[in-house]
Parts: structure tokens; C-alpha cells; sequence
């Protein structure tokens, strides 16, 4: 009877951990398409251009071979208080001051006055500012920073979080990185990009598994992406494990015990 038992909880423990690749390994795919794969998201990588939305925070510096000429289109610099209040002649690191996309996708620039950036890319808002400097300034110089880029990784990763980058591209597997990757229970084929497309909130399923997804648009991420790793169904299930099921399949457990060693 014993032996019975053994072998049904052996039998019953390999199904529960028999679990695909395809639900774990990233980037299946055929290798014979490697090749042709690789050179497409080379063509996909080199395309991608960052573009500006409402509530970007712009850091926008202008120069000229004449410093005092480029002044009046440069915000001014503010001194950054040290040692707390009431030392006000106390100043320390001076600060750029920054220009914030209004609702409707504009910033008030000095002299020039109000210019719309939302939907355009960096490149392109440069060479319109640096269109309209030219009626003022010879051979201006225009050095545009979203310094306010960041992007939000929850659900199933090891460390859940927002995090701000750097630079001004991040691919969807750079994210994940950044939040200690997916855990054993996240959902690869199923990763939810939350997007803002033009003042729209959108809603993506994206399959990191497919080799393909390097081809995607959200392959990068845009400013304030919220990635979501959805849980897979061991994890949902063994959330429904409580105390009072643990109690059972204690009780269960001794009950087949106690009826094994009295049938011996």
C-alpha cells in the first residue's frame, strides 16, 4: 500500500513539473532565420527616433560663435541654495532651468515665443528651433534633453519599480533587466506595454518569445511606458492556496499515513 502511495505522489509531482521551454526561454524561433531576422532589426533599430509628448520635461541650451547673442534665448540659470534655510547667501551648484510640454503640446520659448514639440521627434524640433534662431543668430547651435525619460516595471520581476534613464532609448528586455528580469512565474508570451500615443492611454500584449518582437514597436520604449508581467498560471493558482487549504492537505496527507501503516 506504501509502495503504492510513493509511486502516485512520484507520478503526480513529474506532471506538476513537466513545463515547456517555450514557456520560459526568450527569442524562439527558427535558427535558419537568424540571419535575415538580424539584419531587419538592424533596419528597425536605425529608424527609431524618440518623440516628444505633453508633460516632457526639456533641458533646451542654445549657443553661437557670439555667447551674449545666444543669452536671450537661454533661460536663466538659478543657484541652487546649500547648507538649508535661511542661507540664502549661501549658493551652490547652479541649476539649467527647464521647459515643460503643456497640454497641448507646446513649450513658450524666449524671444521666438510658443512652439509646438509634441508629436515630433528631438531631430525635428531642432531644426525648426534652429530655423527660427537663424532670423536672429548666425550658425546657432541647438543641444535639446528630455530629462525627465522614465519607464515602470510591475507584475512578476524581482524588482518592481520606476526607473529613469539615462539616455533617451531603452528596449523592452533593457527594462526588464533594470527590474532584476522576470521571475520563474512571469508570463513571457503576454507582457502588457501601457502606452500614451498621442494623448491616448493604450493597451499592448507583447510576446517576448517571438523572435520577431525585435522587429516590434515596442521593441524601444517611449517616456513613461508602464510594463506589466502578468502572472502565469502556477503563480495564480498557488495564490489561491490559503491556511485553511494547507490545513487540509496536512490532514490528508496524515490520514493516508495513518491508513498505510494500519493495512501493513
Amino acid at each position: 500500500m506504501i509502495k503504492k502511495i510513493l509511486i502516485l505522489v512520484f507520478i503526480t509531482l513529474s506532471i506538476a513539473s513537466c513545463t515547456s521551454s517555450k514557456d520560459i526561454v526568450y527569442f524562439q524561433g527558427d535558427p535558419k532565420a537568424k540571419t535575415d531576422t538580424a539584419s531587419a532589426a538592424k533596419e528597425s533599430k536605425s529608424e527609431f527616433e524618440t518623440t516628444l509628448k505633453s508633460d516632457d520635461v526639456l533641458a533646451i541650451i542654445v549657443s553661437a560663435p557670439d555667447p551674449l547673442i545666444a543669452a536671450p534665448f537661454n533661460l536663466p540659470v538659478t543657484g541652487v541654495q546649500k547648507g538649508g534655510e535661511g542661507l540664502t547667501s549661501a549658493v551652490g551648484q547652479q541649476q539649467l532651468q527647464t521647459y515643460l510640454v503643456d497640454r497641448e503640446g507646446n513649450i513658450n520659448f524666449p524671444v521666438i515665443g510658443v512652439i509646438k514639440v509634441a508629436g515630433f521627434t528631438k531631430e525635428q524640433v531642432v531644426a525648426n528651433l534652429i530655423k527660427e534662431l537663424k532670423k536672429y543668430i548666425n550658425e546657432p547651435i541647438v543641444n535639446l534633453r528630455i530629462v525627465n525619460f522614465k519607464v515602470s516595471v510591475l507584475g512578476e520581476v524581482a524588482r518592481p519599480g520606476s526607473f529613469t534613464i539615462q539616455g533617451e532609448r531603452i528596449s523592452l528586455a533593457e527594462a526588464l533587466s533594470l527590474a532584476g528580469d522576470m521571475t520563474i512565474y512571469g508570463l513571457r508570451h503576454e507582457i502588457v506595454v501601457l502606452r500614451d500615443i498621442n494623448g491616448v492611454k493604450t493597451y499592448n500584449s507583447v510576446d517576448i518569445g517571438n523572435p520577431n518582437f525585435i522587429n516590434s514597436p515596442f521593441y524601444y520604449l517611449t517616456q513613461n511606458d508602464v510594463v506589466y508581467v502578468k502572472p502565469n498560471n502556477t503563480r495564480v493558482k498557488s495564490a489561491a492556496i490559503g491556511p485553511n487549504t494547507t490545513l487540509i492537505i496536512s490532514a490528508l496527507s496524515l490520514l493516508l499515513t495513518t491508513i498505510a501503516l494500519l493495512t501493513r
